[in-house]
Formats: structure tokens, sequence, C-alpha cells
């Protein structure tokens, strides 16, 4: 999804100029519909290697990178993919606000070979804005592999800019862009640019407000986009433009009498700024339609037969949803057996260079209490945590990312759209519950994607009852001591996985519920439509898949979580060796909580143990281990038979075990996501609820089931 440290956050662009690091510098704009290649463009370019995915809407803010040609630097800024420049969401309001605003010295608009046509509406919105642009055709192979050929010299003459074709998956392809800048650049260059000819009323309006807006300075904006803009009274745009040009420049005497003169126009005409935004809609695909049908032949013929036979077995109400269970089943069923040689020999190193270290800091002469803090409490605990966590997710990543890759991610988004609509969000919420599998906090920040604020929220609140792997270790130890078994075997690791599949669907439920139960209450409100691209299905790209999943998600998301383990180690440490009466103070805690966990069908070290976990899901069972054990530093199991016969001596049962999987499934989420919350919604009220409201359905869970349990154990 391109939700890393270099595609959001600090690289978010939004009003603000981009940087030149020096004067010469130029800078280069890339825009294009969503699953166009235009992050793939940007990374041939680059060399940057930013996360691609076939997937619409993946880049949600903006990124930047350097590219050298012909001896200068150009500075390209990767906009969010967008269909069109009249803004009605946040990423085409970034993309919209940084090509007017921000004054990039060139656009280069990047299109698919295969659906030209539809492209061509962004194109011709571009042109409105500045004829210095670029047109770049990618993915030129699969429109000659789909028979669809297009006139690039047609094209060019009827565009009146640069066009270049290219794949820009190949190596070297995409470099014959960079050539086409200077030609737009050049301050002596004659720019006659398609113009789109709207109906004759709204010419006539256009004309004595484009006269007005010529004789002020409009700051480099075009004269004949910002009539048009001020005619159609977009909101958020006259608040941009205010900012921009002044509050004042809208109450020029002139521009107010040619405003008032276009508005009677109009009118008179019965034309009112809905009607006018649909006539400029229409003028636009038109003229697309046009010069699709000029350049291109053949479109269509033979366009994803595969495809469209494939899409009725993934899409079908019969067959879609078992594909989709089948599948998670598998991806679990690859990441569990898949885990546990390389978790255990990670292990192995980092407690082995545990031993290193308290050797060098006793050389070194340092007090056994640093030296246990240290050593015992926050490396201990970090270690725990990346040799936990690491494996998983390595494994995990790629393969969500090879779906994402291929294009089967928005199948399941479409799948979903129905159900979840039901509920009163946005089908685009099925690509967060994926990006939650693997890291609620990648989840929450996923949840840009949509473009409503209120089904975006609701996304972000429901995200922690999806299972991150972080989960998945206490959810698969108890699985495997209290239901599969702890013999060996591919039958066991299969099961595991069903059972885990199925503990997971309990979770998709519980979102789906809670979703309902919100757009209901306190975010009440019309669940919005959406467009949804089925890109056609591509080969993926293995290695850049493997290297960016593991470099940009694992380890931006491991990092994350250690930072906030390795304080966690040091609390944990401290409160198993400090103590009060002989007493430390975990178990003083443990037994203060133990009435009340009596009543969720835990105790009171399954309790505290969740509490203590909140910097990392991953460090609960140790930490259980741990207070059983009386011991003051985290515990390693050294079988899964030793810890069965460690949890029945302190009275767990089957029950027990139930409760504290439904409890791993439903409670609050990590300091990781939390502070990603807190950083999404910019309020603290929504981070208290997103923690409330899975931690009360958990106790209700639980008590439910240690009811029932009791009445018949």
């Amino acid at each position: 999804m391109g939700l890393t440290h270099r595609s959001t956050g600090s690289r978010a662009l939004g009003r603000h100029a981009p940087r030149r690091t020096d004067p010469g510098q130029k800078v280069i704009a890339l825009a294009g519909n969503p699953n166009v290649g235009k992050s793939t463009v940007f990374n041939a370019l680059t060399g940057m290697k930013q996360h691609t995915g076939n997937w619409p809407g993946k880049t949600v803010t903006s990124a930047e990178g350097v590219c050298t040609y012909g001896g200068r630097q150009y500075r390209l800024v990767d906009l969010p993919g967008t269909y069109s420049l009249m803004a009605h969401s946040a990423e085409e309001e970034v993309a919209r606000n940084f090509l007017c605003f921000s004054a990039p010295d060139a656009v280069c608009v990047v299109c698919d070979a295969t659906c030209l046509e539809r492209n061509l509406n962004l194109v011709l919105q571009t042109l409105e804005i500045t004829p210095r642009t670029v047109v770049c055709v990618n993915l030129m192979d699969e429109a000659h592999r789909l028979h669809i050929r297009i006139d690039l010299a047609a094209l060019q003459r009827q565009l009146g800019v640069p066009v270049a074709g290219c794949s820009a998956r190949r190596k070297g392809s995409a470099a014959k862009i960079a050539a086409l800048w200077e030609q737009v650049m050049e301050p002596d260059t004659a720019l006659t640019s398609t113009v789109v000819r709207y109906p004759d009323t709204v010419e006539a309006a256009l004309r004595p407000l484009c006269a007005a807006l010529r004789r002020l300075d409009c700051q480099g904006l075009s004269p004949r986009w910002l009539a048009l803009r001020l005619l159609e009274q977009d909101g958020s745009l006259l608040e941009e433009l205010d900012r921009y040009l002044g509050a004042g420049f809208r109450q020029d005497a002139g521009l107010f009498l040619a405003m008032q003169q276009a508005e009677k126009t109009l009118a008179e005409a019965g034309i009112s700024p809905e009607v006018l935004k649909d006539l400029i809609v229409t003028a636009l695909m038109q003229t697309a339609e046009a010069i699709a049908a000029a350049v291109v032949t053949d479109e269509g013929k033979h366009y994803s037969a595969a495809d469209r036979r494939l899409d009725r077995i993934l899409t079908s109400r019969r067959t879609g949803y078992p594909i989709m269970l089948a599948l998670l089943a598998f991806i679990f069923w690859l990441t569990l057996s898949g885990a546990n040689l390389p978790s255990q020999l990670l292990a192995d190193g980092l407690f082995g260079l545990q031993d290193r270290l308290s050797t060098l800091l006793l050389h070194a002469g340092a007090p056994l209490w640093l030296h246990d803090a240290l050593v015992l409490g926050i490396y201990r605990v970090a270690a725990w945590v990346v040799s936990v966590m690491l494996p998983p997710m390595a494994i995990f990543f790629p393969l969500f990312t090879l779906l994402e890759d291929i294009g089967y991610l928005p199948r399941v988004a479409y799948n979903l759209d129905k159900p979840l609509k039901r509920c009163g969000a946005c089908g685009k919420q099925a690509l967060t519950i994926c990006m939650g599998f693997g890291c609620n906090a990648a989840g929450v920040v996923g949840c840009r994607i949509i473009d409503s604020p209120r089904e975006r929220l609701l996304a972000i609140l429901t995200n922690n009852f999806v299972p991150c792997n972080g989960r998945f270790p206490t959810l698969v130890n108890l699985i495997l001591i209290f239901f599969v078994g702890t013999a060996g075997g591919a039958g066991r690791s299969v099961l595991s996985a069903l059972m885990l599949t199925g503990i997971i669907l309990l979770g998709i439920l519980a979102t789906f519920g809670m979703t309902k139960l919100l757009s209901r209450t306190l975010l009440r409100g019309v669940p919005s439509s959406f467009t949804l691209e089925l890109p056609p299905f591509r080969r993926p790209q293995v290695g850049q898949v493997l290297l960016r999943s593991v470099c940009d998600r694992t380890l931006f998301v491991l990092g994350r979580a250690v930072t906030a383990a390795a304080p966690a180690g040091l609390l944990l440490w401290l409160m198993a060796n400090l103590t009060v009466d002989g007493c430390s103070l975990l178990s003083l805690c443990a037994a203060f909580l133990d009435p009340f966990a009596r009543l969720m069908g835990l105790d009171g070290v399954i309790l505290i143990a969740f509490i203590l976990g909140l910097p990392a899901n991953e460090i609960v069972i140790p930490i259980i281990l741990m207070a059983y054990l009386s011991q003051g530093t985290l515990q390693d199991p050294t079988s899964l038979t030793a810890m069965r016969e460690l949890f029945l001596a302190n009275g767990w049962s089957s029950v027990t075990a139930l409760c504290t999987m439904l409890f791993s499934l439903m409670h609050w989420p990590c300091a990781t996501t939390l502070i990603t919350i807190k950083k999404e919604t910019g309020s603290r009220k929504w981070t208290a609820l997103a923690a409330v409201l899975p931690t009360l359905c958990g106790m209700a869970a639980c008590m439910l089931v240690n009811a029932v349990g009791s009445l018949f154990l």
C-alpha cells in the first residue's frame, strides 16, 4: 500500500512547496490515475524504490525523489493517484493543490495504455492548469499483449504537448520521459495545448470573467481555469484560493462585476453551479472520447478475457468468499509453519548475544542492579519481541504484498463492499482489515485511502478487532496446548491454521458488528459510494516485493514495536524485582486483579500480563510464565509440554485458555497502534474510544464464555 516511512507523514506535501536543494533544481510533478504504474515510473527515474502495488489509491500522500538527466538534477514529486482534479477526496485535494499552488516547473501525467480514454480526463484537466505538461503513456507492453495500438504521434498532435510511450517495469524504458521535460520548460517555447470547449452558454459566461482575471495578478494560475473554479463555487477550493491569492483578491471591483455578469448569463440559461459541474465533466469526457477514438485502434477487442473469467470466479457470491477464506487459511499456515525455525534461530542468536553483553558490562564494573536492568530487563524484552515478531512479519507481509501486486486485493474489497455498506461503512475498509493482520498500526494508517472522514474514523476505531501478528503467538500456543495437541506433524499445523482462521473470522464479525453499532449511534451517516477499479491481473515483481515488504513494512513496524518494548522491559524488570513484605510488585498487582479477572475466566496473572503487554502483545505469554515461575526475568518456554504442565498446575482449563484467546482477540490496542491512532485522528477522545470498545467487547465475551463453561465443567 505504500504506507511507509517514505510515503507518509513527513512526505505529505499538501499546500507546501517542494524543497529545492539548489536554485537551479527543477521540480517535476508526477500525476496520474490510480494503478497506472505511476510509482513504478517514479522508482525507475529516481531509483528510490518507492513501494508499488496493483491497488487503486495506493499512494495517499506524496513522495519526493531526485532524478539526474543530462547533467541536471530534477526533483520529482509523486502525487497521490487521482481520477480528477475536481477534488472530492483527500488525495485529490493534495494533487490539485500541489499542481495549482506549488508552482512545479513541469507536470508529467502518467496514463495507462490499456484504458487511455479514461486517463485523458486527468490529462485535459491538467492542461487547463498548465500547458507545461508531458504525457507518459505507460504499460505499452500490456497494450501490445491485448492487441491495443496507440498512435503516439497523433496523440501528441491532438494534445499539443510532448507524448512518450514506455513500459516502466523494463529497465531504461522510463528514461525517455526525462528528455521531454526540457522541451516544455524552455522559457521561449510557445505552448499551445488542447483547450476543452464547453457549451456556448458556459463559454459566453467565461469570456468577461477571463478578461477581468487577465488584468489581475493571478500569480501564475490560468485565468480560464480560475474562472471555471470561481463559477463552480467549490467551498474548499475558494478557501485555498484566498490563502494563495489573498483574501482581497475576490473583492476586486472589476472581478466582482464580471462575476455578476457571468452568473447572470448562466442563471438565464438555468445553469446552477451543480449543473455547471455536470456540463464541465461531460465536456471533458466527450473531448477525451474523441481524442481516444482518433488515436487508439482495436481497444477492447481482446481486452482481459482471461481476467473476466477469473473475476467471475473470484467475485462470485458462491465462490468468492470460500476462496478468500481458503487463501487466508493458506497464508496463516505458511506463516505459522515457516516462522518456527527462523524464530528459534533468531532467539538463539539474540540471547547468545545477551550473554556477551552481560559479560561486557560485568567486566566494565557496572553495578549488578544496572546490569540486570539493562540486560535482563530492556535487552531481553526487546530481543524477545524481535525474535517473535520478525519471522512471521517477514513471511506475512511479502505474501500480502504479492496478493496486492497481482491485483487480488481489490477483488477482496469488491466482495466485502456489500456487507460493509450494510454496516454503514466503505468497501475500502477491507484493505485496512487485511493490513491489520500484519500490524494494526499499519492498518490504521491504511485508513487514509477512505475518502469519507466518518467512514475513515469507523475503520480506525474497529481495526483493532482484527488480530495482528503480535497476537498470533498467544493464540497459536494456546490452540496447540489445549485444543490441537503438542505432538508434531503436518496435520497439527494445518489444524492450528484452520482454528486460527476461525478465531480471526470471529474478529472480522466483531468488526462488522461494532462498525454497524457505531454507524447507528456515534457516527451516524449514509454510506458513501466509491468507484473501485478492478485492475488487470499482472505478474508480480517478486524480487521487489520481497525487498520492499521486508525493508519498508516489516522493519518499519518492528522498529516502532521495539521502541515501545524497550522501556516496557525496564518497567517489567522493576515490578518483578522490587518487593514489598517479600512479595514482588508483579505478584501484588496480580493478586489485586485476581477477583475481577476470575469473572472473565482468567486470573490476576493473565490480566496483569495483558496490561504490561501494552507495548507489544508478543510478551504476554512470557510475562505469564515469569509470574508463575516467580522469576525476575522474562522466561523462554522450553517446550509446549512444559508450558501445558505449568498452566495446568496454576489452575488453567480449556475454558481459561478459550477466555485468554478471546481477550487476546479483543482488548486494547498496543502502544504503537494507540500512538498511530492519536496521530491519525488528532484526538485523545477517539484514541481512548478505540481502546475502550474492544476491551468492553472482550470482557463481555469472556464473562459469557466463563458463565456458560461453568455450567458444563
